[in-house]
């Protein structure tokens, strides 16, 4: 049977995870970079809005604005969603009464 040498062996065991604590680094530092691009991007926004808001309170309308293309970036504020189902009417709730006592 063929000897193991213990150092030769550890030594290759930590090429193995150096190799792969190098490519997690690598991961970590774009999710870092992701992050503080996703930072500049909201802070750009927000400037973006102001100005926007600036420019209609200087008298641009929004119809001007577009034709210069200049659209409002801001999204739309959400609505809230409503219930698919009307209300019955008057006449569907008799005919549901009247159904109720046969």
């Amino acid at each position: 049977m063929a000897t193991i040498d213990l150092e030769a062996t550890k030594s290759q065991a930590r090429e193995i995870l150096n190799s792969r604590i190098d490519v997690v680094s690598e991961l970590v530092i774009a999710r870092q970079r992701v992050n503080e691009l996703r930072e500049q991007l909201a802070e750009a926004e927000r400037e973006d809005k102001k100005a926007y808001v600036r420019a209609t309170k200087e008298g641009w309308s929004e119809d001007e604005l577009k034709k210069l293309g200049l659209d409002n970036s801001a999204p739309a504020k959400r609505r809230s969603r409503r219930s698919s189902q009307s209300a019955p009417t008057s006449s569907e709730n008799s005919q549901a009464s009247s159904n109720e006592s046969n």
